[in-house]
């Protein structure tokens, strides 16, 4: 793995220097082995890369014999090396066909590096390319991502990139693809929990109105969920920290939406169950002679605490029915999550804001009532996505 630099001297005494250096009457003196060593924490970041289905390419202008020192103790899976002069023997489809199962590739051009680079690209793959000099910045500019070294990078080549890294460490490249897979998951949670909270609410407006009960929901409820509740339930996804294993999944692929027909189906399978679960639980009290309006108050505790339950249901996609569901959540939700209900109970508890609100206000067992169904709603809401994810796969 060391680049090798021969050494040697020649004293010359004649009035005129040769045009050539290889006139010159040399003496060897003997062999420099330059090491440019690996740091630490490469290896441990491409076996993460392997892991989440990133093949890892190494090119470089190097002998082919400390190009493959280099990969082995980098841990880039290879067997065997492409050079330059056997990329320029091939034609484009041929090299297309080459570069899918070579991830070393040595004494390689600037030219030739755009050739790799492109081949890889025509098999359908998402490149990736790292680079620092003048010479990296046609490959770096074909290529999906192009990505610089902010330090030691050359000015053309930040130029060229779409992607500048602060610190020159491989490990950082890891970091924003986690990052990445990160915000996609979450922003797939936030719309998967938008849509469900919102369907109890139409539902709550028109059941009541197809089985002539009093209305559940005024304008002034409405607006309180839709301005306070239910913004500030869709932070807790913001600050949700990435999953145990999202860096062994394989690659999404290019095609796949961010909100897809299999999210759409499960929002509406979950806000469906809300709204008829809370539908039926206000025509139970009615029919047993509630008060109207200490119904509504006990519908719409049960409403919060299940948009406030389906955040949990929503975030344990991967540990359903986990006790963990609810112990692993960010600070940011656990404060949103305690607001919101204190909220609720000072509501439903306080008679002038319960006036206000146009509902009775409630007694500890009511309230208890309401707050064990709404929660047993989780158990619901589980239950559905259970199904859900097996009927899809």
């Amino acid at each position: 793995g060391l680049r090798v630099i021969g050494v040697a001297k020649a004293l010359y005494s004649g009035s005129e220097l040769p045009k050539i250096q290889h006139d010159f009457e040399f003496k060897f003196l003997g062999l420099v082995g330059l090491a440019d060593p690996i740091r630490d924490e490469v290896p441990s970041a491409i076996e993460e890369c392997q892991r989440a289905g990133i093949r890892v390419v190494m090119i470089t202008g190097d002998h082919p014999k400390t190009a493959m020192a280099i990969a082995s103790k980098s841990g880039i899976r290879h067997a065997t090396t492409m050079t330059g002069l056997e990329i320029d023997s091939l034609d484009k489809d041929l090299l297309a066909s080459k570069v899918k199962d070579v991830n070393i590739f040595a004494r390689v051009t600037s030219r030739q590096k755009l050739l790799i680079v492109e081949a890889l690209k025509t098999n359908g793959e998402i490149v990736a390319m790292t680079g620092d000099g003048v010479n990296d910045a046609p490959a770096l500019k074909s290529a999906h991502i192009g990505i610089a070294m902010g330090k030691r990078g050359t000015d053309v080549a930040r130029e060229a990139a779409s992607l500048v890294l602060l610190e020159d460490d491989f490990n950082a490249i890891v970091e924003a693809i986690r990052l990445g897979r990160r915000i996609f998951t979450n922003l797939r949670r936030a719309m998967t929990y938008t849509l469900a909270v919102h369907i109890p609410m139409i539902g709550l407006s028109i059941l009541p109105l197809l089985f002539g009960l009093p209305l559940i929901l005024a304008p002034i409820h409405i607006a309180f969920l839709e301005l306070i509740i239910n913004p500030a339930c869709s932070v807790v996804f913001e600050a949700e920290k990435a999953d145990m294993y999202i860096m062994q999944k394989p690659p999404r692929s290019p095609s796949e939406k961010l909100f897809t027909p299999m999210q759409l189906l499960l929002s509406i399978l979950q806000g469906s169950a809300a709204s008829i679960v809370i539908v039926g639980f206000y025509w139970l009290l009615l029919t047993f002679g509630v008060e109207t309006t200490t119904a509504k108050a006990m519908a719409f505790v049960v409403l919060v605490v299940a948009n406030v339950v389906l955040i949990f249901s929503v975030r344990s996609h991967l540990s359903s029915y986990s006790i963990k569901t609810f112990t692993e959540i960010n600070m940011v939700g656990l404060t949103v999550i305690l607001i919101t209900l204190l909220s609720l109970v000072f509501i439903v508890s306080i008679p002038f804001i319960a006036n206000f609100f146009a509902f009775s206000s409630l007694g500890l067992i009511k309230l208890v009532i309401a707050f064990g169904i709404g929660v047993g709603m989780f158990y619901l809401f589980e239950t559905i996505d259970f199904f859900h994810t097996r009927l899809y796969k």
